[in-house]
């Protein structure tokens, strides 16, 4: 195609016939895609894999607290970052200018799931040598405790795991307040091969 001509049948059909057999697929809608949960046999086949390595993640070999957390609203904006982190990191983070490799959308999950799931999740994200992931993880009222749990337990997991040099509320392309964008460390691997 050149200047402003619109394409015509030929041109629709070419592109078609170029993408035919290629990994790309049409986008049928303009909301964030965090990745699909792996079905539940396919994580119990990780976590059964990891555990016969001896690197399972389950609730007894948890690496979070489980304790008391601090309730947070369903609007407030999540903010933590290392105290040694560059301003212009937390910055870029906060616009959504650093792209996320991963995600993972919490959604009815209970809080020993979401626990497992999320580190998991990260553990996998760190093997794929992921720097940025998201975390969807809503910001719904939660049975009787009315108050977002996940959200709230999200916000003291994160900054307990020495992995997360900092997390903040997503824009609202990527879910808002009902989601974090999660800046990673890298390993030394990650910088001794390009």
């Amino acid at each position: 195609m050149t200047g402003n001509r619109l394409p015509d049948d030929d041109d629709r059909t070419a592109f078609r016939e170029a993408m035919r057999g290629s990994d790309i697929r049409p986008i049928h809608h303009d909301r964030a895609d965090p990745g699909r949960p792996a079905p539940r046999s396919e994580l119990r086949h990780r976590r059964e894999a990891a555990a016969s390595n001896g690197n399972a993640v389950t609730a007894t070999s948890s690496r979070t607290s489980d304790g008391r957390v601090d309730p947070v609203r369903p609007s407030e904006a999540l903010m933590f970052a290392l105290s040694d982190l560059p301003h212009r990191t937390i910055a870029q983070l906060k616009r959504g200018a650093i792209a996320w490799q991963a995600g993972l959308d919490l959604h009815g999950h209970d809080l020993e799931q979401a626990r497992g799931e999320l580190e998991g999740f990260l553990h996998e994200a760190r093997a794929n040598r992921a720097r940025c992931v998201l975390v969807v993880h809503g910001k719904a009222w939660s049975g009787a405790a009315r108050y977002p749990v996940i959200k709230s337990h999200i916000n003291a997991w994160l900054r307990e795991l020495p992995e997360v040099l900092a997390f903040c509320s997503a824009q609202d392309r990527d879910g808002g307040t009902g989601a974090v964008y999660v800046l990673l460390r890298r390993t030394r691997e990650d910088y001794a091969t390009p």
